[in-house]
């Protein structure tokens, strides 16, 4: 018994005509009898009688075409969802922090396919969410593959691979008092309002812990998500900032200032599942950041 079989089975049962059916499946008549003969044969039940120019299915034969075609379909859906799988080793998911989008994640993957000179693989970019909370969440969905985000948590099920190292720096206006020191001591800025980050952001965890070593926290005016609504807030005059570098920050009508004390750097992360099976792109693409040095 095989597929053609089947597949002839079920279209003779549709039209009840051999004439008919040996049209539709583009065979000779003789090839469809013998195959309709051989597989009766096979199971060894009377598949079709005869009602004039006609055949119509027998009992067992109805039974037999019913439990048939519902196991090609099962069939089918299974060829279609490895096809489809086969087509998935080729993708990449990838979702990042906007800061990343225009320098460092573009040069990555380009420095990537020059270096393996797959170019097969097809890179997907997920619209992102903008901070690293809600991209480690969509990473635990599954929603993407890999991941380029600040480390939000301690749980184990995510592995990190630091790849980037950012200086902090304090943002002010022009025209801020603070505007014209050389290097800040952050201790010194707690008299001004601070634009800072929403709790659900990797860098807030970050500045509280830059903020403790000072002991104490600032006034915020404006709580955001995002290191680029930081910077277009600070400069409009709503108040101070702490920002890693940014490619555009040069752009916009401020001023910043490194750090003296206390000296702290942000890290970003590839951040992927662990014991999460990876498409053979994917996995590809990660063995190649794991073995490059970034900091």
């Amino acid at each position: 018994m095989n597929l053609d079989q089947l597949h002839y089975l079920s279209i003779l049962a549709q039209t009840e005509n051999y004439t008919k059916a040996a049209k539709m499946l583009n065979i000779t008549q003789p090839t469809l009898s013998y195959a309709i003969k051989t597989l009766e044969s096979q199971l060894g039940i009377t598949l079709f009688e005869k009602t004039g120019r006609n055949v119509k299915l027998t009992t067992n034969g109805r039974i037999f075409v019913q439990e048939s075609d519902k196991a090609v379909e099962v069939i089918n859906r299974a060829v279609e969802r490895i096809h489809q799988i086969e087509q998935e080793g080729f993708r990449v998911r990838i979702s990042s922090l906007r800061i990343l989008g225009s320098y460092f994640l573009p040069h990555l993957l380009r420095d990537f396919l020059d270096a393996t000179q797959d170019d097969s693989i097809h890179f997907e970019f997920a619209p992102t969410p903008g901070f690293s909370q809600a991209i480690i969440e969509g990473l635990r969905n599954e929603q993407y593959d890999i991941c380029f985000c600040s480390k939000v948590d301690t749980q184990t099920d995510i592995d990190y691979y630091p790849v980037l190292e950012q200086k902090l720096y304090l943002i002010t206006p022009k025209d801020h008092p603070l505007a014209k020191l050389k290097s800040v001591n952050l201790q010194d800025t707690f008299a001004y309002p601070h634009i800072t980050y929403a709790s659900n952001t990797g860098l807030s965890s970050e500045l509280n812990n830059l903020y403790a070593l000072c002991g104490r926290s600032p006034m915020s005016s404006y709580s955001v998500s995002e290191d680029i609504e930081v910077a277009g807030l600070v400069a409009a005059g709503f108040g101070i900032g702490i920002v890693p570098q940014m490619d555009n920050m040069d752009r916009l009508d401020l001023v910043k200032i490194p750090i003296a004390y206390p000296q702290w750097h942000r890290f970003v992360y590839m951040a992927v599942l662990k014991e999460h099976y990876q498409s053979p792109a994917a996995q590809k693409f990660i063995d190649y950041v794991k073995k490059q040095r970034f900091v």
